[in-house]
């Protein structure tokens, strides 16, 4: 049986989702940026025999193809195009530069071999140590950047202290962040059959430098044989870019209803 006092806290939670939501709507969807992770120089995680940087790619393509035929009203930006190395605050960058209306970086997971599943993250501080490891993995790409000292305030990906700035930080649009990451995450356990470790936070630099709603999807574990089967195969590929679309058509249907 709930408390009393947590069963108070519910209600006063769930009141302000919806009041949050119900002052959104009439916002227009009309920018994506979509952003294919690593690239170039930065080659992601390895599988046994594939690269997360073409993965994300391909993925990052048919996505963009498929709001253009579906959601001709919504102008698609990538933050890379072909197999090129992007710095993360370039990525962000993007977005801003452009006011975009969503973000959504795209990657493949790495863990011991018998991890599988989807994760989808929105910008905060980690909860779990598995969540700070995949934070860790992601971040590591400004070590291959010139400037990253400067660019990041001297953050450095590999130290956990250095994840203690996220904690003060606080997302005006954190929460139609979850939102879409909450379906984009059922629509991978109901359209696409596959296992969700549901939606998670975590201090991702390319997340933190963004302006709008935004969120990291990790399409699966490339370290999993089934998975980077899957991941490598054309109806992989579809259905998870279709996923996620139709993530972003149920997420315009809301911020846009009268």
């Amino acid at each position: 049986m709930l408390s009393r006092s947590f069963a108070w806290f519910l209600c006063i939670s769930l009141c302000f989702l919806s009041f949050h939501i119900k002052n959104k709507k009439g916002v227009a969807l009309k920018k994506i940026v979509i952003d294919a992770g690593h690239g170039g120089k930065d080659p992601g995680c390895n599988g046994k025999y594939s690269r997360e940087k073409d993965i994300t790619l391909q993925i990052a393509l048919e996505l963009g193809e498929l709001i253009k035929t579906n959601l001709p009203d919504i102008e698609v930006t990538y933050t890379r195009k072909d197999d090129r190395f992007i710095e993360l605050h370039d990525r962000a960058g993007i977005a801003n530069r452009i006011d975009a209306d969503l973000f959504i970086s795209i990657h493949v997971n790495a863990g011991p071999e018998q991890f599988a599943g989807t994760e989808t993250y929105c910008m905060g501080l980690h909860k779990t140590e598995s969540n700070m490891q995949v934070a860790q993995r992601e971040n590591s790409s400004i070590l291959m950047e010139a400037n990253n000292q400067a660019n990041y305030d001297g953050f450095d990906p590999n130290k956990p202290e250095s994840y203690i700035m996220f904690s003060l930080y606080q997302s005006a649009n954190l929460s139609n962040s979850m939102i879409l990451a909450e379906r984009i995450e059922e629509e991978f356990k109901t359209y696409n059959q596959r296992y969700s470790r549901g939606v998670k936070q975590a201090g991702f630099l390319v997340l933190w430098k963004t302006t709008m709603p935004a969120v990291l999807v990790e399409t699966g574990f490339l370290t999993h044989k089934e998975e980077e089967i899957y991941l490598n195969s054309e109806k992989g590929k579809t259905h998870t870019a279709y996923g996620i679309y139709s993530a972003i058509e149920d997420y315009k249907l809301l911020i846009e209803a009268e």
